[in-house]
């Protein structure tokens, strides 16, 4: 496992959202499938707390959109990069916060791009993001979920890219046939040879306090350019500040 174990680590310098814990004490970690039959409740909670807002839809939204960028970027990062990915069959959450951890490493191969989408899709859409959907105790319309997760996905090739120029032509098509998969099929496009992705929903972030229209945005008027990920600070920065 030293090989997946070295890809992991080399795309952890892509991003907040590349790093996973590896293995270590159990103290501090659960299931995340526990968070998902509950809810999700104390990261939308926390959530909404954090961005003063009082609709739990909107804290729902954003710690979808968060957990849905710390599972799509180290697998598609170690798949294009090192053409392995780390199966997330067993993944914990902090107690305290959305960092996961690998209590087990066990890596799958990639392959070629189409094949590499069907267990993406299959990996990070089917075994996480729609069980956490289907737990929410918050009405929060699927078609805005599975537009969370292709806009995390688009985000995370994009910074797959911003660290790997040479892997553009593979993060585009691996980034298109994932696209072009499930519930993921017509939530957006790639607008840009530099991955630059336009939604067709709203992750809703525009209705919290100081809120703004994201630069994927499929709302009309004027988006900030970029924004952070969810759970990456407090507050978003002004238009114009990297994600």
């Amino acid at each position: 496992m030293e090989s997946l174990r070295a890809a992991l680590a080399d795309v952890a310098g892509y991003g907040t959202f590349f790093a996973l814990r590896l293995g270590g004490d159990d103290a501090g970690w659960h299931n995340v499938r526990e968070d998902y039959a509950r809810g999700f409740a104390d990261l939308v909670a926390a959530t909404a707390a954090r961005y003063d807002t009082r609709e739990l839809r909107v804290g729902a939204s954003i710690a979808q959109l968060g957990h849905a960028a710390r599972l799509w970027s180290p697998v598609l990062g170690t798949a294009l990069a090192h053409g392995v990915v780390p199966d997330l069959s067993r993944l914990d959450r902090a107690d305290d916060g959305p960092a996961l951890r690998l209590p087990v490493l066990a890596r799958r191969p990639a392959g070629p791009p189409e094949q590499a989408a069907d267990l993406l899709y299959d990996m990070v859409v089917r075994d996480h993001l729609e069980p956490l959907a289907a737990g929410l105790r918050v009405k929060v319309a699927p078609g805005l979920l599975y537009g969370n997760a292709a806009s995390a996905l688009a985000e995370a090739a994009r910074a797959v890219v911003a660290a790997r120029p040479d892997l553009t032509a593979p993060a585009t098509r691996l980034t298109t046939a994932l696209l072009a998969r499930g519930g993921l099929a017509g939530k957006g496009v790639i607008t840009t040879p530099g991955l630059d992705f336009r939604r067709t929903t709203c992750c809703l972030y525009y209705r919290a306090p100081g809120g703004t229209k994201c630069g994927d945005c499929a709302l009309p008027g004027e988006p900030a350019l970029r924004r952070p990920r969810p759970g990456a600070a407090r507050r978003r920065p002004p238009a114009g500040s990297a994600r």
